[in-house]
């Protein structure tokens, strides 16, 4: 029991003695100070005594689908400082290939009594995946904010780029430069934000080849492209780029004089690359603060429709794109 009290005090930066009486329930303790020794609490993963359990810690949620894009650990320093400005803690849960499941994540995080979670890619966003495990959240009436486009009856509110304005700016931009012969690197057939950038340029002409998001996967798609005659290509991500830049330079092509290469979501150190990446820029500092906006407003009893807010993208021109190589 001491060493408890001595730990929580020291991370809510409180006396033992103040622990003490939040723990026994005494007055004489600001609410502010109150809530930082029950997050102290839940962050150390001591139980609360009984007849505190049914309060909800000033805990949120936040869940990653990986760390290695540089896009979501962007995305989680937004969302981390904005709830730390809102008096809330962050409890990270990141996934990775063959880990932890989303479905044990969200137990996890329900065990943890947090008032929260903004989901930031998950199987949401597979249209084929299974979604019972969300039900957890709204039998419970658990405030929810999902980033990224997803499948549409979960009931929960989103944060999205326009998707298809992206496409059509990336397109845009390649056609001006004479590529006749467009490709698309995309996500699986059931991941939704890539349908819907493939839905925004039907009857356009343009090739199609899947990846599971990862660098390896993106090369052999954008070589299959290569073989298949295009000198232009749109990636679903900048670690999709990347690839097929690769996927070229392994196949003695130059980028850009020979394939151009739009990214998307301009995360960090794009224009450390060689060469400089021309990508579609999602405004992941106004997606983030709004995420935990729509979350705190539901968390303090405000209604929020289960809607989708849509921010607009920005191509941003670098060097990986040139105009169209002249065939002979």
């Amino acid at each position: 029991m001491t060493k408890r009290l001595a730990e929580v005090a020291k991370k809510a930066g409180v006396s033992e003695a103040t622990v003490s009486r939040v723990l026994n329930g005494r007055s004489g303790v600001s609410e502010a100070t109150r809530a930082s020794v029950l997050t102290a609490l839940d962050v150390l993963g001591y139980e609360r005594p009984t007849k505190l359990r049914g309060e909800r810690g000033r805990l949120v949620g936040l869940v990653l689908p990986e760390l290695q894009n540089p896009i979501f650990p962007a995305l989680a320093e937004v969302v981390t400082a904005s709830l730390a400005q809102r008096g809330f803690t962050p409890l990270l849960a990141a996934r990775t290939i063959g880990g932890v499941p989303e479905r044990d994540y969200i137990e996890m995080l329900l065990d943890h009594q947090v008032s929260g979670v903004v989901f930031a890619g998950g199987s949401y966003a597979l249209a084929d995946a299974e979604h019972g495990h969300y039900r957890a959240l709204t039998d419970r009436r658990m405030p929810v904010v999902m980033v990224n486009a997803g499948v549409a009856d979960l009931g929960f509110p989103h944060i999205s780029t326009d998707d298809a304005v992206a496409v059509e700016q990336a397109y845009g931009h390649l056609r001006s430069l004479g590529h006749e012969r467009v490709g698309m690197v995309m996500g699986p057939e059931d991941h939704v934000p890539s349908r819907r950038k493939l839905a925004a340029l039907e009857g356009k002409d343009f090739l199609v080849e899947r990846t599971n998001f990862s660098m390896e996967s993106a090369r052999l798609a954008a070589a299959k492209l290569i073989e298949r005659g295009v000198t232009g290509m749109i990636c679903a991500s900048d670690v999709l780029a990347l690839g097929s830049i690769r996927a070229a330079r392994r196949l003695g092509l130059d980028v850009p004089s020979d394939i151009s290469v739009v990214g998307f979501d301009d995360s960090a150190l794009m224009t450390c690359t060689d060469p400089p990446l021309t990508t579609v820029r999602q405004p992941i500092e106004m997606m983030g603060q709004a995420a935990v906006d729509l979350l705190v407003n539901q968390i303090e009893g405000g209604g929020v429709e289960p809607d989708e807010l849509l921010f607009e993208p920005e191509l941003v021109v670098r060097g990986s794109t040139a105009p169209a190589p002249q065939r002979g």
